[in-house]
């Protein structure tokens, strides 16, 4: 896990609940691995019937942007998923369609023998054992219904974002009511504390919400607030306390990160939580996470892993764009420390990796701010965004500032959503351009602010040009 808080670690030692008392795991001692299989044959699902496994939703952001399904948005074989569940003992916990793999828990090892003997199974990987013990992360806080009125400034809409939003010429979209109308946004995070509770919240387009760590949480909104800061960047609408970047688009709550082991089937949760975006129609992901070390040394990544295709994250995350998906992601917060690059999926291609500057010209660098290039030579970080420090509201209805490239990436992610409802022509890949091609680096980009700080009103004259060519 990196959820990208002020100075974290890879190991993201400043999101876990660490202080609090440890506890035996009491499910006793089981592994989880991912199964690789062969094919998706003896299937009832087609690509002439799509509409048996994606959303309608789905299908017409495809169709918009003439993108052709493949083989890789076919289900897993279901006629294989019976045959390993009638191996007793054996759980098949998630699965991911484009990557075709499966997650099967067990307690006795030797189950995988029998497994290895199917003739659809490529190989298997152990991406989880059991820990000794935990720390318990679902904890409900006490909220405020109202902001403090100290943060009420009168005459300026925006409230505490303006500064944050305005060096991305974000106000400029808004202006022409461009704010994230039709569009869906995905948030996967670790938990979105007190998002159910809190009243400016509960005034968003929540559309839902879905767990994919297993075991699941007693509730997504008693998790880390992590998420809450981050939705809160995009999905807020409380005029003269804070508006955030999106605030008319309509957003999905997904967790993928457990807090209470680092290890690398997080990568699989995380690929289950962007395939069902895709399914359910979203048009862009906001993912603060990102991955290097694991608990585990085996499963941790080198700096060679950092090409977009090798990690299983970063691999699902690549396919993004062309299902007709954003993808934005932060870039990490490695900067000061051994590691200092980026981690995956911010790697993968065809993605916009977020890093932080100040929000003060000349806008320097966060020192924490990871920094690229990917080891194939790529461009990263992509853009950067106000992220040291900017104003978000927390798990306890606070309006507050923090710092971290997860917050960078969400102010980006919504204002990408108020550029694509006013050019709703465009592609994925097309928008992501424009928001590069925009930014003022891009003559000379770098491995520290890569294209430099997009500015979303040239973006949309750069692309009303291009529309009328």
């Amino acid at each position: 896990m990196l959820l990208c808080l002020f100075l974290a670690t890879a190991s993201s030692l400043a999101t876990k609940p660490g202080m609090a008392q440890r506890q035996k795991y009491k499910h006793g001692i089981s592994y989880i691995y991912r199964i690789y299989l062969s094919d998706k044959k003896d299937s009832p699902y087609s690509l002439t019937h799509p509409s048996r496994y994606l959303s309608h939703r789905s299908l017409d952001r495809r169709k918009r942007q003439h993108l052709e399904l493949d083989s890789t948005d076919l289900p897993v074989s279901p006629r294989y998923i019976r045959q390993i569940e009638k191996i007793k003992e054996v759980d098949i916990i998630g699965q991911s369609r484009w990557l075709n793999t499966l997650l099967v828990r067990v307690k006795d090892t030797t189950l995988l023998n029998t497994i290895d003997q199917l003739p659809f199974v490529r190989h298997r990987k152990m991406v989880w054992q059991s820990p000794d013990s935990i720390t318990q992360t679902a904890e409900r806080v006490k909220h405020h219904d109202n902001f403090d009125e100290y943060n009420h400034i009168p005459n300026q809409r925006y409230g505490r974002s303006y500064d944050q939003i305005r060096v991305l010429q974000g106000q400029r979209l808004h202006d022409i009511q461009m704010e994230g109308a039709g569009m869906m946004i995905a948030v996967i995070d670790g938990g979105f504390r007190n998002v159910d509770r809190i009243p400016a919240f509960m005034r968003s387009d929540i559309r839902g919400y879905k767990d994919f760590v297993c075991p699941p949480s007693p509730s997504v909104f008693a998790e880390t607030d992590h998420g809450t800061k981050v939705l809160s960047a995009m999905a807020l609408n409380e005029p003269f306390y804070y508006v955030g970047s999106a605030p008319k688009s309509a957003y999905w709550l997904l967790r993928s990160e457990d807090q209470q082991t680092e290890q690398e089937v997080e990568e699989d949760y995380w690929v289950m939580a962007a395939e069902f975006a895709d399914s359910v129609g979203c048009d862009l992901i906001n993912s603060s996470l990102g991955y290097n070390e694991y608990d585990h040394a085996r499963m941790s990544h080198p700096l060679w892993h950092l090409n977009g295709s090798t990690a299983f994250i970063s691999q699902a995350a690549s396919k993004l764009a062309d299902k007709g998906v954003i993808l934005i992601n932060s870039a990490g917060n490695s900067g000061m420390g051994p590691w200092k690059k980026i981690t995956v999926p911010a790697d993968a291609d065809n993605v916009l990796t977020v890093g932080a500057v100040t929000p003060d010209a000349p806008y320097r660098i966060a020192p924490f701010s990871s920094i690229g290039p990917s080891q194939d030579g790529r461009v990263k970080p992509d853009v950067v965004a106000v992220g040291a420090p900017v104003y978000l509201v927390n798990g306890r209805g606070n309006i507050m500032q923090d710092m971290g490239t997860s917050f960078a990436a969400p102010i980006v992610c919504g204002l990408a959503a108020c550029l694509w409802e006013a050019l709703p022509e465009k592609t994925a890949k097309e928008i992501i351009e424009l928001i590069r091609l925009s930014s003022n680096n891009y003559e000379h980009p770098d491995n520290i602010y890569g294209y430099g700080i997009p500015k979303f009103w040239r973006a949309y004259m750069l692309g009303k040009v291009k529309r009328e060519e």
